[in-house]
């Protein structure tokens, strides 16, 4: 289902994704394959080092966080980017969801290896991307794998864990497999809106709680709580997908203010 349908853009685009997330829960990880997790012996399938608070039925514990170390990206891009995500992750049929224009500029944050990166590249030959990530070692990987595939509107730069890390005012945010990871959520997303050209738009793929990949379901977040944070940051939801089998997608906009401006951060 798609409560709007989403509009072409012709400025920036952020997306902020998570990379590699495949495994199920019952796998050896949260998310990314082998990631180790603070307090837990198990790993996560496309996780980033991002935070994600405990409190995730509720969403209310935006402080807490699990954390991860990524430092061999030839061996996560194994996992990450592995031909059989494409079933579930349908990345070409979410990238055709956002429309857009071939002059976008995307943020890609949390890029890891590139799994949505390379592809967005592909996608918009007259702008470019940005791949954000925390770990070094990933950054450096996705400038080499820009460089061996023969995609210069790609560059892959170190983001903050309590901000994107952005310069580029954008038009569009996507958040794949990540947003559980962040910490202080309403408080980073309100933070986020600053580089929002208006009109600009959210939007948010993370897995639904009785899905059987990703996280465990403590580590899960409802769309529900999703969008109540958000709310909390100034944005109000205008559009989802219900396509993916896995995951969830939601599309929100900066709300205005009763006199018809954004907010501030």
């Amino acid at each position: 289902m798609c409560a709007r349908a989403l509009s072409s853009v012709a400025a920036p685009i952020v997306l902020l994704s998570l990379a590699g997330c495949g495994a199920t829960a019952s796998s050896a990880s949260p998310e990314r394959p082998g990631a180790r997790v603070e307090g837990r012996g198990d790993a996560e399938p496309g996780g980033h080092d991002h935070a994600s608070g405990h409190d995730h039925a509720s969403g209310h514990d935006h402080a807490s966080g699990m954390h991860h170390r990524f430092d061999d990206p030839e061996a996560w891009a194994r996992e990450f980017d592995a031909p059989e995500r494409d079933a579930w992750q349908e990345p070409d049929r979410v990238i055709e969801a956002l429309a857009l224009p071939p002059s976008a500029t995307v943020a890609d944050l949390g890029a890891g290896t590139g799994y949505f990166s390379v592809r967005l590249a592909r996608a918009v030959p007259e702008g470019r991307v940005i791949a954000l990530d925390l770990e070094p070692s990933m950054v450096r990987y996705l400038n080499e794998r820009a460089a061996r595939e023969g995609l210069p509107n790609l560059t892959a730069r170190a983001s903050g864990r309590a901000d994107a890390g952005l310069e580029e005012a954008v038009d569009l945010v996507l958040v794949v497999d990540t947003y559980h990871h962040i910490d202080e959520r309403p408080s980073y997303f309100a933070r986020l809106r600053e580089h929002l050209r208006p009109g600009a738009r959210l939007a948010i793929v993370d897995f639904r709680l009785d899905s059987e990949r990703g996280p465990p379901r403590a580590f899960k977040l409802a769309p529900e709580v999703v969008e109540r944070e958000l709310e909390e940051a100034g944005y109000r939801r205008v559009a989802s997908h219900d396509f993916l089998p896995d995951q969830y997608f939601l599309v929100f906009e900066v709300a205005p203010t009763p006199h018809g401006t954004n907010p501030s951060p």
